[in-house]
């Protein structure tokens, strides 16, 4: 594989990028397709072009939470760099779109002989654990509406399109809630000219206007982000 416009991948030196994307084979990401799941071994490293992947926190048999999203600017499997294989969250395609695979096994050789390659997972790391801790004080102390706009935001950056299709089901799964408050906090941000939403489709209309209306959290996994890996 010759290229790829993954942004960790890019942040590589040449040799080093060259390298790795040797090992990468090009992959579709289905929509709502399950890429790995709590407590197996980590097969595939993931590295996401165009498509986007929730990561969702399993709780007793109850519906699950999503506690982090991966697109361009990631990867999923980080936690290889720690000498862990064992996967700790669902992986789910929420965005369908193009990927960069490795096979665990090739992905561990390589990151022992290239120090690039472990600095700047250790920096992602920092970054995952933020976006981590982040979501569970988000989920106690904001209200949905904020969240939801949060949410919306976090999909529309790595789509890299105004629209991008979700339902008021998968949208209530992923932020925790009942269907019914879902549908109330997307109502009010179409209301004001915020996002247009008819029969699964989500358009981002007023990006600024969003940015406004979501939780702080947004901004600040954002700089936290910048801070680490710009």
């Amino acid at each position: 594989m010759a290229a790829a416009q993954n942004q960790l991948i890019e942040r590589l030196p040449r040799k080093e990028r060259l390298r790795l994307l040797a090992l990468c084979e090009p992959v579709q990401l289905v929509l709502g397709e399950v890429l790995c799941e709590p407590g197996k071994d980590t097969r595939h490293l993931y590295f996401p072009v165009d498509g986007f992947i929730s990561l969702v926190a399993p709780i007793d048999g109850k519906p699950a939470l999503e506690v982090g999203m991966v697109g361009r600017e990631g990867m999923l499997g980080a936690q290889l760099a720690l000498g862990v294989a064992r996967v700790p969250l669902l992986a789910l395609v929420q965005g369908a779109g193009s990927a960069c695979r490795i096979r665990g096994a090739d992905f561990r050789s390589e990151l022992a002989r290239s120090p690039p390659l472990q600095r700047l997972l250790n920096r992602y790391l920092y970054v995952l654990m933020a976006q981590l801790a982040g979501a569970a004080a988000c989920l106690r102390f904001h209200q949905i509406g904020p969240r939801l706009a949060r949410w919306l935001l976090m999909s529309h950056d790595r789509a890299h399109a105004d629209h991008f299709h979700v339902t008021h089901e998968f949208l209530a799964y992923m932020l925790g809630v009942r269907r019914v408050g879902v549908t109330a906090a997307a109502g009010a941000l179409q209301h004001s000219g915020l996002i247009e939403y008819h029969r699964g489709e989500m358009k981002v209309l007023d990006r600024s206007g969003l940015e406004a209306a979501a939780c702080a959290c947004y901004a600040s996994d954002r700089q936290a982000y910048q801070d680490l890996l710009e």
